[in-house]
């Protein structure tokens, strides 16, 4: 099969993380190595000295946490250790999971399944602005949470999310009590239903699903008494997901018009067992992966057949991510999509083969509006042009392209424009290439063309 650059060019934007040099040269069609990431059905795990289980990071949270208490209240008299303290485990957590997250983007081959990761862990936020627990926990979602079932059925993701300690205390889980329970009566406490909502209107059906407030509150009775272990037991670390039957909500629940018995933690897999396989959900999830990959407001014959897919295939989200290289409107040759700010830097960063430094990427970031694992609300950031393409964000973008360009000013400017756009490159970037006072500012030129702001 003859190897089309411009097409090669075209998919490693929209489906990977951008080219690095000698990508575009490559001897096999794109589609086959697309095809290929996803057939062989392995998703790279980070790894490191800080990147451990939720409950082992959570613990040594709690530990800090106390030992910093009993400093305090010691007072001042009690002599410390000589030296700056060292930064807290939430912020050396932090870093250590996004420089990880760096090292697999930059590795991978075309990046399309680090994409889905990516993906699906911003469709499932949770987020490290919400506290220390969630500062050190955010990243741990995500490899534990998020990366082992990318490529399986979407139910056994949903589940999983659901029950990971950091959904349970982003969306307030462990704070739901059953009001007939033994706890609730005992405490007066009652339902939280932050986290059967979003359920309902995010992760499953969608806001137009067919659900009502009736609805958001029997999944929120079914979800009482899934919680966080909070100290060192027979049951597990603190910060180990744990079902308390004393505070589940007793009884049978009756949920999208199915009820389901009171079958402890097996209430809730069945019921989200039948949400994940609801029509709604496989429209929603399909209008939501076209949107990302394809257009913002993607073709309805795409979004249509991606939910047959899904529902064909019972949630088989690899068979999802095929039929999408699969569909000829993913192959526009118009570039509709602007990247944001974590597909700008990263696909900067592999273009320019350069080191991407875990603290100046995250400095970058946070001028840009996107930090790892930190959007604003439980909906994830935005997926449209209008979010990242503001005349603000494009400024900040330019300030980040210059910076760039700066550390790169060795890198010729024709060589690394032919790496990372090729066929792609317009005139008028060709032009304005030849018309740069220096190396530096034609890297940045690149950097911020429009066929390189645009996947």
């Amino acid at each position: 099969m003859t190897v089309d650059p411009r097409r090669t060019a075209l998919a490693l934007g929209r489906f990977g993380l951008g080219a690095r040099p000698g990508d575009l040269a490559r001897g096999e069609p794109v589609e086959e190595a697309l095809r290929r990431e996803i057939l062989a059905g392995t998703v790279p795990l980070p790894s490191g000295p800080d990147l451990a289980a939720t409950p082992t990071l959570l613990a040594a949270l709690q530990a800090e946490e106390q030992v910093r208490k009993l400093a305090r209240e010691a007072g001042p008299d009690v002599p410390m250790p000589a030296g700056p303290p060292p930064p807290p485990i939430q912020e050396r957590v932090y870093r250590a999971e996004v420089a990880a997250r760096l090292a697999l983007a930059q590795a991978a081959p075309t990046g399309f399944v680090e994409r889905l990761v990516w993906f699906w862990a911003n469709r499932f936020t949770v987020s490290a602005v919400r506290g220390s627990q969630l500062r050190v926990g955010a990243g741990a979602f995500e490899r534990e949470a998020i990366r082992p079932h990318v490529l399986g059925r979407f139910r056994d993701l949903l589940l999983a999310v659901a029950t990971h300690p950091a959904m349970l205390i982003y969306l307030d889980n462990v704070a739901s009590v059953g009001p007939s329970s033994p706890a609730g009566q005992r405490r007066g406490k009652g339902l939280n239903e932050n986290l059967g909502r979003e359920l309902l209107e995010l992760h499953t059906l969608g806001a137009d699903g067919g659900y009502t407030q009736d609805d958001v509150t029997a999944l929120a009775r079914i979800l009482t008494g899934w919680s966080v272990q909070r100290d060192g037991n027979a049951e597990g670390l603190p910060g180990s997901t744990v079902f308390r039957r004393g505070a589940h909500e007793p009884g049978a629940v009756t949920l999208m018009g199915r009820t389901y018995l009171d079958l402890g933690p097996e209430q809730l897999r069945l019921a989200l067992d039948d949400l994940a396989g609801h029509p709604a959900t496989a429209r929603h999830v399909a209008l939501r992966l076209a949107r990302h990959f394809v257009a913002d407001d993607p073709p309805p014959a795409l979004v249509a057949r991606l939910s047959q897919t899904f529902l064909d295939q019972d949630g088989d989200l690899a068979r999802l991510a095929l039929a999408l290289i699969d569909a000829p409107e993913a192959w526009d040759p118009v570039q509709r999509k602007v990247r944001s700010p974590q597909e700008f830097l990263v696909a900067a960063t592999r273009g320019l083969a350069l080191p991407p430094d875990p603290r100046v990427v995250m400095g970058a970031l946070a001028s840009l509006g996107q930090p790892f694992w930190s959007a604003p609300a439980p909906n994830g950031y935005p997926d449209e042009a209008g979010a990242w393409a503001s005349p603000e964000g494009l400024r900040t973008r330019l300030d980040v392209a210059a910076r760039a360009g700066q550390l790169a000013a060795g890198t010729d400017p024709a060589a690394f424009a032919e790496a990372v756009l090729g066929p792609l490159a317009t005139d008028e970037t060709r032009t304005a290439l030849r018309r740069a006072e220096s190396r530096a500012q034609a890297i940045a030129l690149v950097l911020m063309a429009p066929e390189f702001q645009r996947r």
